[in-house]
């Protein structure tokens, strides 16, 4: 990877999301925890959730990741609380398409993600970017397991 493609890859706006991650305080009782590994970089992101009826209405996340999966963290993190797990669902599923098949930019709530367009290129990236959507969704699964 030459010093051009990195500068691209963690650009400024990557990095200040990076440094601006929500919902880092833990949760006092959560209902669902889900921890998740990416196995090719060693990221990790945990989540735990709260919800109310069967949307989320509290949430905490620590992030072990590169920037790149800081950031996704970060932008999900803004519009997570509120959300329901076929919406956290579609979002995981349309970043995925964004990375992976060249697909359209996450549609509403999930505005922000087009600042990672270039790490379509990083396949080894991917899993990292993905972590957050997989710990919410897992938190989520295991809160409804636990009602």
């Amino acid at each position: 990877m030459s010093d051009t493609d990195l500068i691209k890859l963690y650009s400024k706006q990557i990095l200040s999301l990076a440094a601006t991650i929500p919902h880092q305080a833990p949760l006092e009782a959560p209902q669902g925890e889900a921890k998740v590994r990416s196995p090719l970089c060693g990221s990790t992101v945990t989540a735990a959730l709260t919800l109310e009826g069967d949307r989320i209405s509290g949430f905490s996340q620590n992030v072990k990741a590169c920037a790149l999966g800081q950031a996704s963290a970060s932008i999900l993190g803004k519009v997570v609380v509120g959300l329901d797990r076929p919406t956290l669902e579609r979002g995981r599923d349309e970043l995925k398409t964004m990375l992976k098949d060249a697909g359209h930019v996450p549609t509403d709530p999930f505005h922000g993600y087009e600042v990672l367009q270039p790490a379509r290129d990083f396949k080894n990236r991917h899993a990292s970017i993905l972590l957050a959507f997989d710990a919410a969704i897992g938190a989520f699964d295991d809160a409804k397991a636990n009602a």
